[in-house]
């Protein structure tokens, strides 16, 4: 596997919007990250099956992402109403089951598990302390696991997630870049928000995506696309991401699962598009 820049996409063991281990495999891709199973096949016995095709694969398990019954994306409002560890009526339950979440991946021998944590409140609120202090918690549990937790971007301004992870101020406490989101939810042009949070980015998604109208950007979905065809401009992307000194996984995730065929062959065009990139930038 190459040391760096090694190509990758988001999986699903039995839950998510990743696609099929059979999908990486077929690609010949070496590095995966995948969405937690659900809760009752989140078991020693499932991880060592999936441990063990993945290894047969030769495909590295980077990151477990975490997702929860209950979430919605239908539109910006109800996402920030119903995802992450943010919404009260289900914070404590969603806490437990990510700790069930970084069992599971210490039993595949994954070393990060990830999630969107939500909406973060305005800082200094009594709800803004209260989901600092979940997050340090949740922080001990995954480092006696011997794993880090990489928060999705996305739903804050860059500069906003700054400030919760310096208020958090646990050192396994880390991002996942995913610069299409930064224009679904219009937060931010997604290159100059990476270098902002250059020193915390210990994975990254290679996703791209179109801005919503300019009057409606933060308010309404922008749009995902096939990588190389949005805005986010993935050269500058690559570029950026070789100069913050990030040489990890590039993982390539396309939510169009209603559309298998589709996307396989956006993945496909996305891994042929990384390839020539990484030859250009990386050498």
């Amino acid at each position: 596997m190459s040391s760096t820049w090694p190509i990758g996409v988001f999986t699903s063991v039995d839950a998510g919007l990743g696609v099929h281990l059979e999908v990486a495999q077929d690609l010949q891709v070496p590095t995966v990250q995948v969405h937690a199973p659900h809760p009752q096949t989140r078991t020693p016995e499932v991880a060592k099956s999936f441990r063990a095709k993945c290894d047969a694969a030769g495909i590295q398990v980077t990151v477990i992402f975490g997702g929860f019954d209950g979430e919605s994306y239908a539109d910006i409002p109800t996402t920030a109403r119903t995802v992450g560890l943010v919404p009260l009526e289900t914070r404590a339950s969603r806490v437990a089951e990510m700790k069930e979440i970084s069992d599971f991946a210490k039993w595949v021998g994954c070393p990060a598990i990830g999630l969107h944590i939500g909406f973060v409140p305005a800082r200094g609120t009594e709800d803004y302390q209260a989901l600092v202090a979940i997050t340090q918690d949740l922080l001990a549990h995954a480092a006696a696991n011997g794993q880090a937790i990489h928060l999705e971007t996305g739903q804050e301004t860059a500069d906003h997630l700054l400030e919760f992870i310096h208020d958090v101020n646990r050192p396994n406490l880390g991002i996942n870049f995913d610069p299409a989101n930064m224009i679904l939810y219009g937060t931010g042009n997604p290159i100059e928000a990476l270098k902002k949070v250059a020193k915390y980015v210990r994975s990254i998604h290679c996703k791209d995506a179109l801005w919503a109208p300019e009057g409606e950007r933060g308010k309404s979905w922008g749009q995902e696309v096939a990588l190389g065809t949005g805005d986010v401009g993935m050269e500058d992307y690559l570029a950026t991401l070789w100069e913050i000194g990030y040489r990890g996984p590039l993982t390539i995730e396309r939510e169009i699962p209603h559309d298998p065929v589709q996307q396989k062959k956006d993945l496909a065009s996305a891994l042929e598009l990384l390839t020539t990139l990484r030859a250009k930038i990386a050498g």
